[in-house]
């Protein structure tokens, strides 16, 4: 079983406490969550219409700012569990390029779906596969790669899949809108929960080519996005001055998360706005430390020095720092 953040029941099981006494750091969601709006009565007694669902892929489309079309789903890891699926259909061979260490979930599904995995540190190694994934900017160190490199990598590779669920707060990162019907080989996934900090919704996107589109969507079925998931993130996609003012308030408070860590001297590795990763020698030992001030990190079975820490809510930045400290 894949181990993910967001365990914060196994952190209780180990350590005590009530639910709503923890501060759960394991994730990259952000805790500055999107205002809900008022969900009318009939959206939630009724199946999503149509005129719902095309409201919210023309809300992404903008906000992502794409030429192609965009499909919704109940969040990026339905759009995970799907594309191996549809790709290993279209495959003559299912010889896929993963960067490692990147979000392990990629590896897990391709290898359920019968594809063979070389693993790469290198972007410039993802070449030559005819399937190359990409998380972008990666997780959980932050590493990324410019657009530009992307769309040559595109021309050399079969499929390419592109995971950008924390490109909301650098958005020149994003592949979307350089894209066009000609690069029909393309997948851009984009999560919704993590940046708007609505996890709970269960909404993310795939954007690429209409025939690709049209396989994931036949996977997916009717109805993969609830009534009130499709007004409340056509809403929130449809406020650029919240997701403006939200991208800078979060890179001035991962600069402080560090400047925190630091002083109690961990080093640190990278990230993104929402979460940031340090090394700390014995990521477990700190792990332990920490939850005996009920605060849950992400440690990694593939580096034992690795511990990584999601943006704080208000009421937890001093607890954070005075466990740091002690």
């Amino acid at each position: 079983m894949t181990i993910h953040g967001g365990n914060l029941d196994e952190a209780r099981r180990k350590y005590g406490g009530k639910r709503e006494d923890w501060f759960d750091l394991s994730t990259g969601i952000n805790p500055h969550s999107y205002p809900l709006p008022r969900i009318k009565q009939a959206l939630w007694s009724s199946l999503p219409d149509t005129s719902g669902i095309e409201a919210l892929k023309t809300a992404a489309i903008n906000a992502y700012r794409s030429e192609l079309p965009c499909l919704p789903l109940t969040g990026v890891q339905a759009a995970i569990q799907i594309y191996p699926r549809v790709l290993a259909s279209l495959a003559y061979e299912r010889n896929a390029r993963v960067f490692y260490p990147s979000y392990v979930e990629h590896e897990d599904q391709l290898n359920r779906n019968g594809w063979n995995i070389e693993r790469v540190n290198d972007f410039t190694e993802l070449a030559g596969g005819e399937l190359a994934v990409v998380v972008n900017p990666n997780n959980p160190d932050g590493k990324h790669v410019l657009p530009e490199y992307l769309l040559t990598l595109s021309e050399k590779v079969g499929f390419l899949v592109v995971d950008e669920s924390f490109c909301d707060m650098t958005p020149d990162l994003s592949i979307c809108p350089h894209l066009s019907s000609h690069n029909e080989n393309v997948l851009v996934l984009r999560s919704f929960g993590k940046f708007y900090g609505l996890a709970g919704l269960r909404l993310g996107f795939v954007i690429g080519g209409e025939k690709l589109l049209n396989h994931v969507a036949a996977v997916a079925g009717s109805w993969s996005v609830s009534g009130p998931a499709l007004a409340v993130g056509c809403e929130a996609l449809n406020d650029g001055e919240w997701a403006k003012s939200m991208a800078a308030r979060l890179k001035k408070e991962a600069a402080s998360l560090d400047m925190i860590a630091v002083s109690a001297g961990w080093r640190s590795v990278g990230g993104t706005s929402l979460f940031r990763l340090f090394d700390v020698k014995d990521s477990k030992w700190w792990q332990k430390h920490l939850a005996q001030h009920q605060i849950w990190s992400r440690t990694f079975a593939f580096d034992k020095r690795w511990i990584r820490l999601g943006i704080p809510p208000e009421k937890c930045w001093k607890r954070l720092e005075n466990a740091l400290q002690n």
